[in-house]
């Protein structure tokens, strides 16, 4: 039986617009979410968790994100951290299992990686992360789409230490909810994806124990261990989601085309060629990603090796997957007309969802910059 049954799905459908109206995170999804073990889906059953695999995962946040988009987007934050520990332990690096096991017992993981004016995204951080006696570190920035920013209790954080002996490192930390310094300051007021609340957070002197920092590595593009994991992860769940949202606007641009009947034709819109080839083309486009997301996906359980080629296929991957969800969500409004463009539409809400995806790293330039370096090599000099 599915960690997310048809009539959980269906209230979590139901709830979904009124948490938009409202610009609040969706409080009772969560509740629900974490009642049906859904929080555990990837740790393992030793540990009291589900036991999924990422690719089965992927097939549950698809169909969470038809239901709810914001609230799939928020739970995935959470998700991709529990994936980071299993993706580690998998390959036989124990240095996570922590998260896994503190994620059985209900923790609630959140990221602040992103920030304002950064594009080296995992290669670089504004944030000043200074050490401290002990091995603790304080960590002084800003960090923008923090995703479940009202309910997380452990937020994973990094930033550059520029003092000690070996400096530059990049230094990489769990904060528990609580700790000094840390500020959300309740900014999300957003088109769309607004139950996700990612706020921003302030970070000033906030202290990470010794026994939460992980990750220490040097600055610059890397095939470090654990920068695989956070990309993987991040980049096949994220394409999940939008895949998802993908499928319901597929699914919603096929219930209008049975509903709309011309009057001059009488003929409901179904039976229209200009209207059966966009939704034709909406499907075709959304075939193409579905296995790309999956083989992927298997891949990262099955531990496949694709080299210098990883970060290529997965970034493609994003890219792909949100740009086709916008297609097929916009070729969904076309087809169903004046009606979408109301507040009430639930497709119009998806078409305010969707173009979050742009914003996720990477982003189209990053893209093929990483494609370009994988096929032809670094740019001299």
């Amino acid at each position: 039986m599915p960690i997310l049954s048809d009539d959980l799905l269906q209230t979590l459908r139901e709830r979904a617009a009124g948490y938009d109206r409202d610009n609040a995170f969706p409080v009772d999804d969560l509740r629900d979410l974490e009642a049906a073990g859904y929080l555990k889906s990837l740790v393992p059953l030793e540990f009291g968790g589900e036991g999924l695999s990422l690719l089965e995962l992927t097939r549950q946040q698809r169909r969470l994100a038809a239901a709810a988009p914001a609230t799939a987007l928020a739970i995935n934050m959470h998700l991709i951290w529990t994936g980071v520990a299993k993706t580690l332990r998998d390959r036989g690096d124990d240095s996570l299992e922590y998260v896994l096991r503190d994620a059985a017992a209900g923790e609630i993981f959140a990221f602040a990686i992103s920030e304002p004016g950064n594009d080296l995204v995992l290669f670089g951080s504004k944030t000043q992360a200074r050490p401290h006696a002990g091995g603790a570190y304080s960590f002084t920035g800003t960090k923008i789409f923090t995703s479940a920013s009202p309910v997380w209790t452990q937020l994973g954080v990094f930033g550059l230490d520029t003092e000690s002996a070996d400096a530059p490192k990049l230094v990489h930390a769990f904060l528990p909810r609580g700790t000094g310094g840390v500020t959300a300051l309740g900014d999300w007021d957003t088109i769309g994806m607004r139950g996700s609340q990612s706020q921003t957070t302030i970070l000033d002197g906030a202290v990470a124990d010794a026994s939460r920092i992980f990750g220490r590595r040097d600055p610059g593009p890397s095939q470090h261990p654990l920068v695989f994991a956070i990309f993987a992860n991040f980049e096949v769940l994220v394409s999940a989601v939008y895949t998802g949202i993908a499928d319901r606007g597929l699914e919603l641009a096929v219930t209008a085309a049975r509903r709309r009947r011309s009057a001059k034709t009488g003929q409901t819109a179904d039976q229209n060629p200009d209207t059966r080839w966009k939704i034709a083309d909406a499907a075709l486009s959304l075939d193409a990603i579905i296995p790309q997301l999956e083989s992927l996906a298997a891949d990262i359980d099955s531990l496949v090796d694709h080299e210098g080629q990883w970060f290529r296929k997965l970034a493609g991957l994003k890219l792909r997957s949100t740009d086709t969800a916008r297609y097929v969500v916009d070729q969904a409004l076309r087809v169903t007309g004046g009606s979408s463009y109301f507040a009430t539409s639930e497709l119009g809400r998806l078409y305010r969802d969707v173009l979050a995806g742009s914003f996720h790293p990477s982003n189209e330039d990053s893209v093929h910059a990483t494609v370009a370096a994988a096929v032809l090599g670094p740019l001299d000099g």
